[in-house]
């Protein structure tokens, strides 16, 4: 070994500024050793075929995203979002008025269906009316010629067959029933509405109204009827009061006053002549008011045939 060549300093302890030099250095030589470490993992540094695809999150591959580039609007002015709302509104007014059209012809239609029934029940009605008034104008006349005589005379005086035909009217009984379905209808659905002219839903209204009101009248004088029968009862024996009922039948169909004397010349025996008795008979048969019962059935006919000619007249009805 030659002089220049310096031995290495066995068991020499280091001193303690090195040690501090040496923990100094060593984090430089540390970050160096991992700058080196990241330059051979670098992408730089790697070979071109040992790159791979950067991923997602979730481990996919990374696409590329379309990007997508909106058309650009053409602005529009005041004119034209003026006419297209003019449009919409158009649209829809004529769309409305096409309804109230579409409307307006069904509820037409139906009125008129409505009136050509309605129509034809109250020709019904009418028929019947002058039936009824024919018959009863008939009885109260022969009522009052049974008050005649026993305001005359003593009901002894008085020949059986005359009493027996003059009083079998006094516990007559005659209704007169109204064909009134489709006016019933009409007001449980509330149909009437249809008929737009005021003054044939007046005239409907009071016709209605005279309709009920002879109803409560009929009903008001069944009880008396029911007495009125029990005291001819008394009076007249039902064999000879079915005789006089049967002659009443066919005059109502064709008059014959020989058939009527007739019957009366056989002066058939009565069960009673007492005169309280025939009294109390007149004056329940006064309470039956048959002559009120016939000015009301004359209204109800006569506002009946004035609903016929509007009817007739508004709905075009000649041929009905």
């Amino acid at each position: 070994m030659s002089e220049g060549e310096k031995r290495p300093e066995v068991g020499k302890s280091e001193s303690p500024e090195d040690s501090q030099k040496s923990k100094v250095e060593s984090p430089k030589s540390e970050e160096r050793s991992l700058n080196s470490e990241e330059e051979k993992t670098s992408p730089i540094n790697t070979p071109q075929s040992e790159i791979k695809e950067p991923l997602t999150t979730h481990n996919s591959p990374l696409t590329t995203m379309e990007v997508h580039h909106h058309p650009e609007v053409e602005k529009k002015g005041l004119k034209e979002y003026f006419l297209e709302g003019l449009m919409i509104f158009l649209a829809v007014m004529m769309g409305f008025f096409a309804e109230s059209l579409r409307e307006r012809i069904s509820e037409n239609s139906r009125a008129k269906e409505f009136a050509k029934t309605l129509y034809s029940d109250l020709k019904a009605d009418t028929a019947g009316l002058n039936k009824y008034q024919k018959r009863m104008n008939y009885v109260a006349a022969n009522v009052d010629t049974l008050m005649q005589l026993l305001s005359a005379a003593d009901p002894k005086d008085i020949p059986s067959g005359k009493l027996y035909w003059y009083g079998l009217f006094g516990g007559y009984y005659d209704t007169f029933t109204p064909h009134d379905a489709t006016l019933l209808e009409m007001k449980n659905s509330g149909s009437l509405r249809y008929f737009t002219n005021p003054a044939i839903n007046r005239m409907v209204a009071n016709y209605d109204q005279r309709l009920q009101y002879y109803r409560s009248e009929v009903e008001n004088t069944r009880g008396i009827y029911t007495e009125v029968r029990k005291v001819r009862a008394l009076l007249f024996n039902f064999k000879y009061n079915d005789a006089a009922n049967a002659v009443s039948q066919r005059i109502y169909i064709k008059f014959n006053k020989a058939s009527i004397d007739s019957f009366i010349m056989t002066n058939p025996p009565l069960l009673s002549k007492d005169k309280i008795l025939f009294n109390q008979y007149v004056e329940m048969v006064r309470s039956r008011f048959l002559k009120g019962q016939l000015k009301i059935a004359d209204t109800l006919n006569y506002r009946a045939k004035a609903l016929i000619g509007a009817l007739k007249k508004e709905y075009d009805l000649d041929g009905e």
